[in-house]
């Protein structure tokens, strides 16, 4: 395992991208990667809205009527866990790939590398946040905020309400760590984005956000996030080629926007 500031890093500051494209980079940029490329540290948006859904997720459990209805896309996830709402507002996107054989081969060693520049991001905040280090059971499993907390990939502020969700897809030959910071409360579109889903103040029992918890705007709070992953890695400022955006437009609408994904979890292009 070799430092992270010794390797070729560049930093994709927040663009907004469709759910479809932002999955299709992160793959990009593991292929990237794995062919001897600049690892990435990048942060985006989600435009239009958008519900995603972990990769075992049972499509029964979306309100398929009220996305429709209101414009919210829906996307798969290759990671694991419940659906996320995430749109330009609620919430702050992060995602970080390397090469495998340049990580830790231990599933919770991972996370707590690949979660320290997220760690700094609170610390810049002055928001003390830390991994949740209780059991707390489940409320509602179909959403990824309300599951039963785990102490490797959840964190949890001073209250113990959690702020951060993280999730890793371990390909061959590379590792795709994304998460979500939620920034704003969106507790009602949340919940209505899932059937029998529970009242929107359980949501704030379990969940915070920061605009809850500390006196800055969104913009301030996204780069104090990328000046932390930057700063960890010692990274470049830097860009998608055209190659791989032309990669990633091609792979968003072969697989993430395809029903065989979305709907049967079945990727058409393998």
């Amino acid at each position: 395992m070799t430092d992270v500031a010794d390797r070729d890093w560049r930093l994709v500051r927040e663009e907004t991208r469709t759910g479809p494209m932002n999955m299709a980079l992160d793959e990009i940029a593991a292929e990237t990667a794995a062919r001897g490329g600049p690892r990435t540290l990048r942060v985006y948006q989600w435009h239009p809205a958008t519900l995603s859904l972990g990769y075992h997720q049972d499509t029964e459990t979306v309100n398929w009527g009220f996305c429709e209805r209101e414009g919210i896309s829906v996307t798969r996830r290759p990671t694991g866990g419940g659906g996320i709402y995430h749109d330009t507002r609620g919430d702050i996107s992060y995602s970080i790939v390397a090469p495998a054989d340049e990580l830790p081969g231990d599933l919770m060693a991972t996370y707590e590398r690949l979660c320290e520049p997220l760690f700094d991001g609170f610390d810049k905040l002055g928001i003390p946040a830390r991994f949740a280090d209780e059991d707390r059971p489940s409320v509602f499993d179909p959403a990824c905020y309300l599951r039963a907390l785990h102490p490797a990939h959840d964190v949890v502020a001073g209250d113990g309400r959690k702020l951060s969700g993280n999730a890793q897809h371990r390909r061959r030959d590379s590792v795709i760590q994304h998460g979500s910071v939620l920034f704003a409360d969106a507790a009602e579109t949340h919940l209505d984005c899932f059937v029998d889903s529970p009242n929107p103040e359980a949501f704030r029992e379990r969940v915070t956000n920061l605009e809850a918890r500390v006196d800055a705007s969104r913009a301030e709070a996204v780069a104090a996030f990328e000046d932390a992953l930057g700063e960890w890695a010692d990274a470049d400022e830097g860009d998608w080629t055209d190659d791989e955006l032309a990669r990633a437009r091609e792979r968003a609408e072969e697989k993430f926007s395809s029903v065989a994904w979305n709907r049967d979890r079945e990727d058409p292009i393998t």
